[in-house]
């Protein structure tokens, strides 16, 4: 797998997998632990959430920036992984305020900037050399399936930590339950939901003992339900640990940018320290203008969350692109412009693929049947679920391998997996309880499996000289994005919206088949990997030399904006039907395909 390569390339990939995954452990439960710990809505988790997602890529420039400017990029990811690990041991002490809770996020978002990408513009430093340089897009798919390894493992790891937690109390899970006990605390639930809370409690007793007082129960499950999210929190920060000390060890076969011989710089390069600080009052004066643009929106249309916290977001986007085209040079200028159109497009899909963790979540957990049967139970118990896919591995390795030892090994894989999978299933019940943060591990599960499919793909093309161009297979990436969500919105067509539920938890005969998101999930993962590291790779090509930091930085503030709009989901999730939810971001890519390609020649030329 990584023939041909540098060997810092394995270094950053383990580097990122330990990190990714206690950053994907943390955010497989983020929004629900804010739910279940603090009372708050979908709408103000959802706020927090998409906050937190845009500081931890807004932030980069700040890494970037530093990184750039001191040539020392491998000491501020290091610095980036111990400000990190900060975090998450805050957000793990059990009890916290919200505002302690907050500034543990904010730690950990800090930490993200200064490592996320630091450590991206380092790989592409390695591929730099004119030897590596063809194998630069495979590298960034290799390195960003590191990323999803760790992040698939995240999801089992904080639901079982959680049900362990809640099991060592004598209780069950129940997703539905925390909300309802929140509103018996606060004596705003109706009769009909105390009816339906005490059927639900009684269920989540593990000694079968009928619940006396509610008032009790949801005191208690509250605080045990929340405990068990702080010690998945806690293996997060045990993760960070481990990243730590694989690049303590093995960075010296990172490139060192300090110590390479720095070229002249070219005599063209305007230094004039006057037009800099032109370019930074630019910059932060139309930051002020869109804040109060978008603010003064929001106050017409009446619509909270378009407020100048969110003018400023997407303001900071704007000042970084002025700012960058006002420190460029007039041979830089075309390529910071093209990389600026590809960061307007990235916006526009993270917004609609991070859903994952927001309204998709929320699909997962209100929409989504609650107990399945023993075949489909596979896919979501951690063990049967690598036997499964160890089974088809050994499958494809079977009857899709020249050489006959290999055949082989392949078949025996097969049968010992398969007869475990099969023995798994007599171990299970006729029906078996699922929770909604399993859902999050296909997506990565999913990055693992295809990446080499894809990356098999590509080369296939490549040989026939029709492989098309990094731009090309961002814009694709885009329309197979609306594919996806046209699975979950064919879903959605017969559902009682969240606006018509009234607080009550939908029964079982109200919810879907898990098949429905699973195939949404992975159509997903494929416009994710046909758009992200190829967007990773574009970047480090097309980026000026002095600027790779920033650029990375860059790219990661599109994405932040993408994630600072997520609230876009959780504030339509109880005003219009879900169908038309889902539209809203079916459009969304729909329209940044149909942009890419319109400046497709001007996105190929920049990377020649």
């Amino acid at each position: 797998m990584f023939k041909n390569h540098p060997k810092g390339l394995i270094v950053a990939f383990f580097t990122n997998m330990g990190e990714r995954f206690g950053f994907y452990t943390m955010m497989a439960i983020l929004v629900l632990f804010l739910q279940a710990r603090y009372g708050l809505t979908e709408a103000e988790a959802g706020g927090y959430y998409s906050w937190f997602y845009f500081a931890i890529y807004a932030l980069a420039l700040i890494g970037g920036m530093l990184a750039d400017w001191t040539r020392k990029y491998k000491l501020v990811i290091l610095l980036g992984q111990i400000v990190m690990f900060t975090g998450y041991a805050i957000i793990a002490v059990p009890n916290m305020p919200l505002y302690i809770a907050l500034a543990g996020l904010f730690t950990i978002a800090l930490g993200n900037g200064l490592f996320k990408g630091n450590l991206q513009a380092v790989v592409g430093q390695m591929y730099d050399n004119e030897q590596y340089k063809p194998l630069r897009d495979k590298a960034y798919m290799l390195f960003y399936m590191g990323i999803n390894i760790g992040a698939f493992f995240a999801p089992f790891i904080a639901t079982g930590v959680r049900n362990w937690w809640l099991k060592i109390n004598g209780l069950g899970y129940n997703g539905g339950l925390p909300a309802l006990c929140h509103n018996m605390i606060n004596g705003t639930i109706t009769p009909e939901n105390t009816a339906q809370m005490q059927e639900l409690a009684n269920n989540t007793m593990l000694n079968q003992q009928p619940v006396a007082d509610l008032m009790v129960f949801a005191q208690n499950y509250i605080e045990v339900f929340a405990r068990g999210y702080n010690w998945a929190f806690a293996i997060a920060a045990c993760a960070m640990i481990v990243s730590l000390l694989v690049y303590v060890i093995f960075n010296k076969m990172l490139p060192n940018k300090e110590k390479q011989v720095i070229v002249e710089k070219d005599k063209t390069v305007d230094s004039n320290k006057s037009k800099q600080t032109l370019g930074l009052i630019f910059a932060m004066g139309l930051m002020a203008i869109t804040s109060v643009l978008i603010h003064l929106l929001g106050k017409i249309t009446d619509v909270p969350q378009l407020d100048y916290k969110l003018g400023l977001a997407i303001g900071l986007f704007v000042g970084f692109v002025t700012y960058m085209f006002t420190i460029s040079t007039k041979e830089e200028k075309p390529r910071i412009a093209a990389l600026s159109l590809v960061f307007v497009v990235v916006i526009f899909f993270w917004m609609s693929f991070h859903q994952n963790g927001l309204t998709l979540t929320l699909f997962a957990r209100d929409y989504t049947v609650t107990h399945v049967g023993k075949i489909t139970f596979l896919l979501f118990d951690f063990k049967s679920i690598l036997c499964v896919v160890a089974t088809i591995g050994g499958a494809v390795l079977a009857l899709h391998n020249k050489k006959l030892r290999e055949r082989i090994f392949g078949g025996i894989m097969f049968l010992v997996f398969g007869m475990l999978c099969y023995l798994c299933t007599l171990k299970f019940e006729n029906t078996n309880l699922i929770s909604p943060e399993v859902f999050q591990a296909f997506n990565p599960l999913y990055i693992v499996v295809l990446t080499p499919l894809v990356m098999g793909f590509f080369t296939w093309l490549s040989n026939k000289k029709k492989e098309p161009s990094t731009p090309k297979k961002i814009g694709f990436g885009m329309i197979i994005a609306a594919l996806g969500f046209v699975v979950v919105l064919i879903a959605s067509l017969k559902l009682v919206s969240p606006y018509l539920l009234d607080g009550s938890v939908p029964t079982e005969d109200m919810r879907v088949s898990p098949y429905w998101l699973l195939t949404t999930y992975f159509i997903l993962t494929i416009a994710e990997l046909f758009l992200s590291p190829m967007g990773l790779s574009f970047v480090s090509k097309v980026a000026p030399s002095r600027f790779q930091g920033l650029m990375q930085g860059g790219w990661l503030l599109a994405t932040a904006v993408g994630n600072k709009l997520l609230f876009v989901g959780s504030l339509m999730w109880g005003r219009i039907d879900l169908y038309m939810l889902w539209g809203i971001f079916i459009i969304c890519c729909i329209l940044s395909a149909l942009f890419i390609f319109s400046i497709m020649k001007r996105l190929e030329a920049a990377t020649k």
